[in-house]
């Protein structure tokens, strides 16, 4: 299973986009907390996790998925949200706190919820696991189209919530797959500090489920491997685990002295950045030229343009919502 031009071309085009959508906000992010830093303070306050580096992840996955299949993704969710098709601009007028964004400005880049695509994410370790079960078991039991991809990291596959699911998911054959991003760190601890196993994949054995490593962030790989398990659960054959060796360009958060790095490693990530390389491939086998690849650039950088000047215009949310869509 290869992606067609089509495809590859809606891959690239969408990993341009979360990187120059990362870029702009990784910017703006910065602005008012010099000299000193001061997470609170600036038009976007709070934690800010950037998955650049990531993004062959979310598209080698997304690309296989209809409006009605089911993504929840991390604290580090922007690239799926956008290889979701959840709506830019909302999504930065949510990052700002903003009145226009997906919640109102409630829940902030953590927490970005689209019903109108399927996305929800969290900033709580693995908790995307039971909520993407519970959406492939009412697929199934309704009788509905439809599969659940949760997205989780390597450190997240020790959780009791990564058990616990896949162990029902499994149980019940439910049309639902795992993808875990393994970034090599868990916040500043090592996966080989962290895990009793080197590769988490093989724990799919537990579970009498297939499982699969990808390794070297591979675009191509991962669009194979991951349409051979969204078609294995859309046809009742039950779930799949699928790890991922991806690349953390930057830090933890934005923030991060990342003095917990050996030396020379974000050379060498840096040195295998995925947009280039993915570039680089495409025009070494024709499938695009120069001219068609820095148009999509072009209109990349554009609708990122576009939606965060949305988000900066946008109202911020009225004092007196302030307890609207909260549970008393």
């Amino acid at each position: 299973m290869q992606p067609t031009k089509a495809e590859l071309g809606w891959m690239y085009r969408t990993m341009v986009i979360s990187r120059r959508f990362e870029n702009a906000i990784e910017k703006i992010y910065m602005e008012g907390k010099s000299p000193v830093f001061n997470m609170a303070d600036g038009p976007i306050p709070g934690e800010m996790h950037l998955s650049d580096g990531q993004e062959p992840v979310a598209v080698g996955v997304c690309a296989h998925l209809k409006p009605e299949d089911i993504v929840t993704a991390t604290h580090r969710p922007h690239h799926q949200a956008i290889a979701k098709g959840v709506d830019l601009k909302k999504m930065a007028a949510e990052i700002f706190g903003k009145a226009s964004g997906l919640s109102g400005g409630r829940g902030g880049h953590m927490h970005l919820f689209d019903a109108d695509v399927n996305f929800a994410c969290s900033g709580i370790i693995a908790q995307g696991m039971g909520p993407a079960a519970g959406g492939a078991l009412s697929r199934k039991l309704q009788g509905k189209p439809g599969v659940a991809v949760s997205f989780i990291g390597e450190g997240a596959a020790n959780q009791g919530a990564f058990h616990e699911t896949m162990n029902l998911a499994a149980l019940w054959k439910l049309p639902m797959i795992c993808v875990i991003e393994d970034n090599a760190w868990g916040i500043s601890v090592a996966k080989s500090a962290a895990t009793s196993v080197q590769k988490n994949h093989v724990r799919a054995a537990s579970y009498g489920i297939p499982g699969h490593y990808i390794s070297d962030n591979d675009p191509w790989k991962i669009y194979e491997v991951a349409g051979e398990a969204i078609e294995r659960a859309r046809a009742g054959e039950g779930p799949t685990l699928i790890e991922i060796e991806t690349y953390r360009l930057a830090g933890h958060f934005m923030g991060d002295a990342e003095g917990y790095r050996p030396e020379g490693e974000k050379d060498d990530l840096f040195a295998r950045d995925p947009i280039p390389a993915m570039r680089q491939r495409l025009l070494d086998e024709a499938t695009f030229n120069a001219a068609d690849l820095d148009q999509m650039e072009s209109e990349a950088q554009s609708g990122v343009d576009e939606a965060i000047q949305f988000a900066r215009e946008s109202a911020d949310p009225a004092p007196e919502d302030a307890l609207t869509a909260v549970f008393a």
